[in-house]
Formats: structure tokens, sequence, C-alpha cells
């Protein structure tokens, strides 16, 4: 199968250099708008630099789009028209519509899209899932240093949607209510923002992102009837904490006690694996038959429009809190 990337800033360039590593695809090439950048790529990752997109999309049979987001849908839209098939980062698109109309393309050509929630394959997450079962209350945080990279969105669709696809996952139901507040700090856009999410199965999610912090986390927090959850998404590393099966509940009662007396700590465990490469192995056995997308087109829209959704609630209510008004209901 060939394959190229369109697109090779700081992201695109490990896309480049990890396809073209792949030992059962042919790496055709990448294409890079900007000029002196697409000679450099293609200098130190010794690799074919093609002059326009749509030449490179009449070469390949699947593709990487790594252009800034709102680039997304029409660079999608050229290659899924030829029939290609795309994982396509996330966001998926910039809105919803756009986002039915390549899944509608997609379907009519007969070509598959996959969208680019790399923490999926994170190893901490990987490990975790085993251990998931119906969350109630979930808790995450994702701090960063400022990155120009990006910056071009809110944080929202920035940062904060990689955690919005693992709840939506971890929980497997609708988000049915969300509350939210967010402000700029160094850009137009959001750049830190916390949001409330109740799914329609009555879990809740308070969810945290900013681009402008001192020092990076990525944690997340699952609280469920069989124990507890403690993620590391940095490191890749977890726990999960249960009740002992022979804890004397009637005797706990009675006296306090060490938490190791009662509660059970499992670390959670995942083979090896960056998690960038995890992604494109899935997408190209996805393409070849092999296995289902592991991220689908649908599963990025969903996303984006649980995102989309807390934008417009933080801009609802920014008005009013730059006014120092109450909100009705607040």
């Amino acid at each position: 199968m060939r394959v190229g990337v369109i697109g090779a800033g700081a992201l695109g360039y490990h896309h480049v250099r990890i396809m073209r590593e792949l030992d059962d695809v042919t790496f055709v090439g990448f294409h890079e708008a900007e000029p002196t950048r697409a000679a450099q790529v293609a200098e130190e990752l010794a690799v074919t630099s093609f002059d326009s997109a749509s030449s490179l999309i009449e070469a390949c049979d699947a593709l990487t789009i790594v252009v800034p987001t709102p680039a997304h849908y029409a660079v999608a839209k050229t290659a899924l028209a030829r029939g290609r098939h795309v994982l396509i980062e996330k966001p998926l698109t910039t809105t919803l519509a756009e986002a039915d109309e390549l899944l509608a393309l997609a379907r009519a050509n007969g070509a598959l899209i996959q969208t680019g929630h790399v923490e999926r394959f994170n190893r901490a997450i990987r490990a975790a899932m085993p251990y998931v079962d119906r969350p109630r209350f979930l808790e995450s945080d994702r701090l960063a240093q400022f990155n120009p990279r990006g910056s071009d969105v809110a944080v929202v669709l920035d940062l904060m949607i990689h955690d919005i696809d693992l709840l939506l996952t971890l929980v497997q139901s609708g988000a049915q209510d969300v509350a939210a507040v967010g402000i700029p700090v160094l850009t137009p856009f959001v750049d830190i923002a916390n949001a409330r999410i109740t799914f329609t199965s009555g879990a809740v999610a308070n969810v945290t992102a900013s681009r402008v912090s001192r020092e990076r986390m990525r944690k997340l927090r699952i609280f469920q009837q069989s124990g507890y959850l403690s993620l590391d998404l940095g490191a890749g590393n977890g726990e999960f904490y249960r009740i002992r099966g022979d804890v004397d509940l009637g005797a706990l009662m009675k006296s306090p006690q060490q938490l190791e007396a009662f509660v059970e700590r499992i670390p959670l465990e995942a083979p090896e694996g960056e998690p960038l490469r995890l992604e494109f192995r899935s997408f190209i056995d996805a393409v070849t038959g092999q296995a289902p997308v592991t991220v689908t087109g649908e599963a990025g829209r969903e996303a984006l429009a649980v995102a989309l959704r807390i934008v417009a609630e933080i801009e609802r209510t920014r008005p009013a809190l730059a006014a120092g008004v109450e909100r009705p209901g607040a």
C-alpha cells in the first residue's frame, strides 16, 4: 500500500519519520506548503517532497493529514473524493457540518476515515482498559507550557479534545449536560478551560486544560464501584486500587485501619510502544482489512460535538463573568 503525509510541521515531521519506517507499506513522500520546511524535512529524513497536495494524493492509497485544523476539511475532501483512505489529526474538522460532509463522502467513495486521537494508544490507557467498569466520576487534568502550534483554535479543540475522546470511550455513553468556563491569556482564543460533563449514563467528569501552565501534566482519575484508577498519561503508567477480597468489613467499621489493610494496589502495565507508531499501525491494519478502525471518523465527530458545546458554553458565560454578574441559576 502506498502511503503519504500532508503537512510536515512539528507533528507532521513525526508522521513522516514513522511512516517511512513501516516495513509493509511503500512510503511515497510528503507535501509541506512552506518550501523551506519542506526542503529541511526532505533532507533530514531522506524522503520525497511533493510540490502539491493533489499530486501526492494522486500517488497514494492512504494518507495522514497533519495540516492546521482550519485546513483539515479542504485537504481531506480532496483525498476522499478520490477514494483515498485518510487519518485526520484531531480535531477532525472545525465544524460539525464539515465533519458530516467528510463522513458522507467517505461512505460514498468506499474510503476509510480514522481520527488522530493518539491518547487511545497511550500505554496507561491500554493498561487501564481491562479494569474500567462503568465509571461514575472522572477527573482529568491536561496542563502544558505555551506552544504556538495549535494556538489557532481554543485550548478545548487543541488539548482538551484528547480527554473528551477518552471520556466518551471510557464511559461509553453520550454527553447530556455541559457546564464550562474559560479565559484567553496569550492568544485571542481560550487558553485555560474547565468543563463539567454529565453523561447519559449518569457519570460525571470534571476536565481541565491549559496551554499556559508552568509545568506539564496529563493525569486522569477514574472512580467506579469496583475501585479507583489513577493514570499518569505523561509517564504512561497507573495504578488500580480496589477493596481486598479478604477484608472483614464488620471489623473494619470498629476501628481505624491503615489503607493497605483493606485496599489492594494493582500496578497497571501494558506492552511498550510509541503511541503514534501504534496509531499508524492500527490505521494500516484497518485499511488492509486486518482490524476494525480504532478511532472512527464518527468517534472524531462525537468528540468534536462535545468540544464545540464546551466552547459555546464558555462564550456564553464569558460576558457575565467579565462584568462580575452572576448568571441566573448559577
